[in-house]
């Protein structure tokens, strides 16, 4: 049994692609799905034991892959690290801008250096790895690159600081797409909402977790994401048959961003996850893989 993506099995055959914050979550999920259909995934994150196990979980199901442990904050870094993939690939086809990391706090209680530090991961180090990329490889040969947001349209109450940055990131989104189409290079991003991912357990706050499990009420759909659903999105937007979309974001929230508050939603459970992700283990928090 391996990923079960929509996709035709050859659709990124011969092609490398990064994908950063490629150790858990839905980085993780976005490579076993591009590996599945043929693509030499490059996995960087800041851990090397975390981009080992996924290259584990990979070389099991016969697909290669290249490791680099980097802080994309750290703009040599992230140049000495596109380099490598250059001198041994020869090329990058695409790009997806995945890594970032928040925590929950008022605004009044975030600190200079807790903001600049989630601007840094969120906005900063993905434009660094964009840049890079482009002047590197996709400048001379095009390719596609796929950014990260959130569900942060009507403010991001709790998370000010990575609402700020994932604003910026779809400014940047849209002007590297005008900037850079000369070159062949398409610039696209997703905006997930709630997933139930791994990330959900990493939040210690008692009153985050408590209402963790109650979000899905304020989603139309009535339910969380899969990472399955994200990387699917990740993956059409890399696709040829994307090649005449850039600048744009798709949102994955399951009509959270179009929810008022003032429209009374229903209880309900029409809404079928897609569980492509043969791997996937959703949050203890959730106390499942799904949430109905």
């Amino acid at each position: 049994m391996g990923y079960r993506s929509v996709f035709a099995p050859d659709a990124f055959a011969g092609r490398t692609i990064i994908v950063t914050g490629a150790g858990s979550g839905i980085g993780r999920c976005t490579a076993h799905e591009l590996a599945s259909l043929g693509a030499h995934v490059v996995l960087v994150g800041r851990k090397q034991e975390k981009l080992a196990k996924v290259a584990g979980e990979l070389a099991a199901e016969g697909h290669a892959s290249t490791q680099h442990a980097v802080d994309i904050r750290d703009e040599a870094a992230v140049r000495d690290m596109v380099a490598a993939v250059v001198q041994a690939r020869g090329r990058i086809h695409g790009l997806v801008n995945n890594a970032g990391g928040q925590f929950p706090s008022p605004l009044s209680a975030i600190s200079k250096k807790g903001f600049e530090a989630v601007v840094a991961t969120n906005l900063t180090g993905g434009f660094l790895v964009a840049r890079e990329v482009f002047n590197q490889s996709m400048t001379d040969h095009g390719g596609a690159i796929v950014n990260m947001l959130a569900d942060a349209w009507n403010g991001m109450p709790g998370m000010g600081h990575s609402g700020a940055a994932r604003a910026g990131m779809f400014n940047l989104t849209q002007t590297a797409a005008v900037e850079w189409a000369f070159a062949g290079v398409r610039v696209n991003a997703v905006a997930p909402g709630w997933v139930a991912s791994s990330g959900l357990d990493t939040y210690e706050d008692p009153f985050v977790r408590e209402m963790i499990p109650m979000l899905r009420q304020q989603v139309p759909l009535h339910r969380l994401a899969t990472e399955a659903e994200v990387s699917g999105a990740i993956v059409f937007l890399l696709s040829d048959v994307a090649a005449f979309i850039t600048g744009e974001v798709i949102r994955i929230d399951g009509g959270a961003s179009c929810n008022t508050k003032a429209f009374p939603l229903s209880e309900h459970s029409n809404s079928k996850p897609y569980d492509g992700f043969h791997l996937a283990k959703g949050p203890a928090i959730l106390d499942g893989p799904k949430e109905k």
